[in-house]
């Protein structure tokens, strides 16, 4: 827990004094192989915008810059080492569904992933093992992660100085997103479902 702590701390003393640069490699590596919160990278800089150190758009401009240049590392990765290593881990069969389902629903889950905490990490595998558009899959990504970003930039910038509050909020905030997400997720299967009957 103290390590832990220690790294968090560093982080957030990195945005302080790294600035706009600090934001954008943080959250690129939050979006690709190295994940951790990126709470402690946005939250930071909300509330240093409410100081008047920071501007409150161009965080959530290089946040989002820096989560599309994550889960462009993610795509490539998978892109480049494809199949074969993949089926190191996991079966033919479930990879064969897997490619059939992100090439029919690749859109809509690149943009709900990315609103679920850990996932959000994981979702540019698939992506780029099923060679997604490009820039379908950059939109989707920023879309996604701009939505995050924003919510947390808010925090900071108005409860950032109070850390009983941000988990107070935090906690609910990830619980109506996830509710969001079931309904979001009910709705696109039972529309698809209408559609196929028609």
């Amino acid at each position: 827990m103290e390590v832990l702590n220690q790294i968090i701390d560093f982080i957030v003393g990195l945005t302080a004094s790294w600035g706009y640069t600090g934001i954008f490699l943080l959250m690129l590596l939050e979006s690709s192989f190295f994940p951790f919160p990126s709470e402690v990278v946005i939250i930071p800089a909300g509330y240093l915008a409410f100081k008047g150190e920071m501007n409150f758009f161009l965080i959530i401009f290089v946040g989002v810059l820096g989560s599309i240049a994550g889960a462009w590392v993610n795509y490539i990765i998978a892109f480049k080492l494809g199949r074969k290593f993949l089926e190191k881990f996991i079966c033919s069969e479930k990879l064969d569904k897997m490619d059939y389902f992100f090439k029919k629903h690749g859109a809509v889950s690149m943009f709900i992933g990315r609103l679920i905490p850990v996932f959000r990490q994981y979702i540019s595998f698939p992506a780029g093992l099923t060679k997604m558009n490009g820039v379908v899959f950059t939109a989707y990504t920023a879309i996604g992660a701009g939505i995050w970003v924003t919510i947390l930039n808010v925090l900071g910038y108005y409860i950032g100085d109070n850390e009983e509050l941000i988990e107070k909020y935090l906690g609910n905030i990830s619980v109506i997103i996830m509710i969001f997400v079931v309904t979001f997720i009910i709705g696109y299967y039972l529309f698809h479902k209408r559609k196929n009957k028609r």
